[in-house]
C-alpha cells in the first residue's frame, strides 16, 4: 500500500457520501485560505502527506509549505498555507490533520530518544507495532525523527521470534528451516533470531547462519556480557523493556541497534490546528 491508497481510503472513511455539513453551510463558489499552525513545540512529519490530502480532495488548491519533515517547530509556528475553495479547505482539514498530528507526534519522541544517545553508535529502530493500514506513514515518521525502521512487513525480512523457535522444536531446527526454505524459494532475506538467554545465544553462535542476533530482555549487565560473547560476528539489536530513562543505559552496552515498540504505538499527537485567516 502506497501513500496516496493510504490517503484516499483515509477519505472515503471520513467523508462517505459527502460532507454535508459543510455543503449546506458555505456556498459553493465561496473562497478562503487558512493557516496551518503548531500549538505545541516538537519535530515535523508529514507536511506533504498533509498537502497531498488536500491536492486529493481538491487538486486546485493553492499550498505554500513553511516548513519540511524533520525539522524543529515552535507553538505558533505557521506550517503551511492553503487556499482555494472554502468547501474544499473543510472537507479535507481534519483527515490532513490528523496525518501530520500524529506523525509529527511519533517524529517528536523519536528525536528525544535519539537525542539521549547523542555520541553513541547505536541507532533507534522501529518495529511493526503500527495503526492498520497506516505502516507507510508512521515509519516515515520515526525517519524524519532520526529514527531508523526495522522490517517494513512480514515479507522483506526473516524474524525468528520465541514463537518460531519454540513452534519449531528449538534454536538449531528454526534456522536449519529458515535456510532450507530459502534456498527452495530462491529469495536472498536478511534472517534475525531473537534469543532469550545465554543458552539459546551459544545455540545460535555454535551454528551461525544468520546476520541479526537479537536479545530479548536482557538486562543491562546481561546485554553487556553478550555484546562481549558475540564479538562483532553478528549484527546486534536489543528489545524488551527498553524506555525514555533507560535506553542510554542499554545502549552504552555497545548494541548496534535498540529496538522501540513504543516510537509507533504508545503516541500522543502534537497539537496541530487550522485557522481560518
Amino acid at each position: 500500500m502506497d501513500i496516496k491508497q493510504v490517503i484516499t481510503l483515509a477519505l472515503q472513511e471520513d467523508v462517505g457520501d459527502g460532507d454535508h455539513t459543510t455543503l449546506a453551510v458555505v456556498p459553493e463558489n465561496a473562497m478562503g485560505e487558512v493557516l496551518m499552525i503548531a500549538k505545541q513545540n516538537g519535530i515535523i512529519a508529514g507536511a506533504k502527506v498533509a498537502a497531498l490530502v488536500f491536492k486529493e480532495v481538491d487538486s486546485n488548491l493553492a499550498i505554500t509549505l513553511k516548513t519540511s519533515d524533520g525539522r524543529s517547530i515552535k507553538n505558533g509556528d505557521v506550517l503551511m498555507a492553503i487556499s482555494g475553495k472554502s468547501q474544499s479547505l473543510l472537507t479535507a482539514e481534519r483527515t490532513a490533520l490528523n496525518f501530520i498530528q500524529r506523525m509529527s507526534g511519533i517524529a517528536t519522541f523519536t528525536h528525544k530518544l535519539v537525542t539521549k544517545l547523542d555520541g553513541l553508535n547505536t541507532k533507534i529502530l522501529d518495529t511493526r507495532k503500527t495503526t492498520p493500514c497506516n505502516r507507510i506513514i508512521e515509519k516515515m515518521a520515526v525517519k524524519a525523527g532520526g529514527g531508523y525502521n526495522h522490517r517494513f512487513g512480514l515479507y522483506d525480512m526473516i524474524m525468528i521470534k520465541d514463537n518460531h523457535v519454540d513452534f519449531a522444536g528449538g534454536i538449531k531446527p528454526a534456522i536449519k528451516a529458515t535456510q532450507t526454505y530459502l534456498e527452495r524459494i530462491r529469495k536472498n532475506l536478511k534472517i534475525e533470531i531473537e534469543v532469550r538467554n545465554f543458552n539459546e545465544l551459544y545455540q545460535v553462535l555454535q551454528l551461525g547462519s544468520v546476520h541479526r542476533i537479537m536479545l530479548d530482555n536482557f538486562s543491562p549487565d546481561d546485554l553487556f556480557t553478550a555484546i562481549k560473547i558475540i564479538d562483532k560476528q553478528f549484527e546486534t539489536e536489543a528489545s524488551g523493556g527498553i524506555n525514555f530513562e533507560n535506553i542510554r543505559e542499554y545502549a552504552e552496552t555497545g548494541v548496534d541497534f535498540v529496538s522501540v515498540g513504543a516510537l509507533t504505538h504508545q503516541i500522543k499527537s502534537l497539537d496541530i490546528s487550522l485557522k481560518a485567516v
